[in-house]
């Protein structure tokens, strides 16, 4: 471990939770570590403590109450001086609109359909998924066999302001959704997400700070198939954004289906849960790592880096 010198410049490093989560839930619980062993030191506090903007370099970790505070949250976001992931990737990618353009970009994506807060919805034949197009941890979205009953759901999310999305419902996800993690625009893991959606009309089942639901992990193999979705996907961001890959200091890309036809179903660059914890001993050192040296590249882009003297 490097030990603090008083004659270098120790850039302070916030992870951003939220007032439920002020900490994260766990998965991120060695980061700190991780940062420490390379002579960076961080702590978590929630991303709407006004110290978060006294902050050299925030992170966004565990920000799960934007959605329903959206603005709120984006101003703080362009407020912030340091960010990362970038803040207009962070406002690209809170409304899931952002699949149209991944779409347009060549990324195989689960057909959507998107309604914005006054115009008519329609909803194909069979089970569909409504679901608000700005939400983060399954809030608000619901399975649907009966058109009247989804179109209802639609309603009620627009009446409240929000803009919706409507997919047909892939049987395929009973499988679970295959999580593909990229750090620093690098392949890294992949953990397996168990089916969240219950049956058609019921509401998903939550955590008990009622922030996201409750979600069934286990680590995860992909096809190479699979990973191109995710490969893709990271593409289409650099190349619309104009960013180098390590630009991106995580991502996850959530992809349904096997080597045929694997499609994507979201793209997280906000806060993504990275699964950590479904890796063995070893191997989450070995990713937290990569994930302390992509904070540690980001430092020295923004001039920030530790061995930068005060004063000069």
């Amino acid at each position: 471990m490097k030990l603090a010198r008083p004659d270098v410049f120790h850039p302070r490093i916030v992870l951003a939770g939220c007032a439920a989560l002020p900490e994260g839930d766990g998965d991120d619980a060695g980061l700190v570590r991780a940062l420490r062993n390379r002579g960076l030191h961080a702590r978590w506090l929630p991303w709407d403590d006004p110290e978060t903007l006294n902050a050299d370099l925030v992170i966004l970790r565990a920000t799960w109450d934007y959605t329903e505070r959206l603005g709120e949250f984006l101003t703080w976001v362009r407020s912030v001086p340091h960010l990362i992931n970038p803040a207009r990737i962070v406002e690209w990618n809170t409304d899931k609109r952002y699949l149209k353009d991944l779409h347009r970009m060549g990324v195989p994506v689960v057909p959507t359909g998107y309604f914005e807060a006054d115009e008519l919805v329609s909803v194909p034949d069979g089970e569909v998924v409504v679901k608000p197009a700005v939400g983060a941890g399954s809030t608000g979205a619901q399975r649907f066999i009966d058109a009247s009953a989804a179109l209802a759901h639609a309603a009620a999310l627009q009446a409240a302001g929000r803009a919706v999305l409507v997919q047909p419902y892939d049987p395929r996800i009973a499988d679970g959704e295959t999580a593909l993690v990229f750090l620093g625009g690098e392949e890294s893991h992949a953990f397996t997400k168990a089916p969240i959606l219950p049956p058609a009309g019921r509401s998903p089942a939550f955590e008990e700070t009622g922030t996201y639901a409750e979600e069934s992990l286990s680590p995860a193999a992909p096809d190479d198939e699979v990973w191109e979705v995710g490969r893709l996907a990271i593409d289409a961001v650099l190349r619309m954004f104009d960013l180098q890959p390590q630009d991106l200091l995580y991502a996850r890309v959530d992809v349904i289906g096997g080597p045929e036809d694997a499609r994507l179903l979201e793209l997280e660059l906000v806060e993504p849960g990275l699964g950590f914890g479904q890796l063995d001993q070893n191997d989450r050192k070995d990713a937290e790592r990569q994930f302390a040296v992509g904070v540690e590249g980001a430092l020295e882009r923004f001039g920030l880096g530790p061995l930068s003297r005060r004063g000069f």
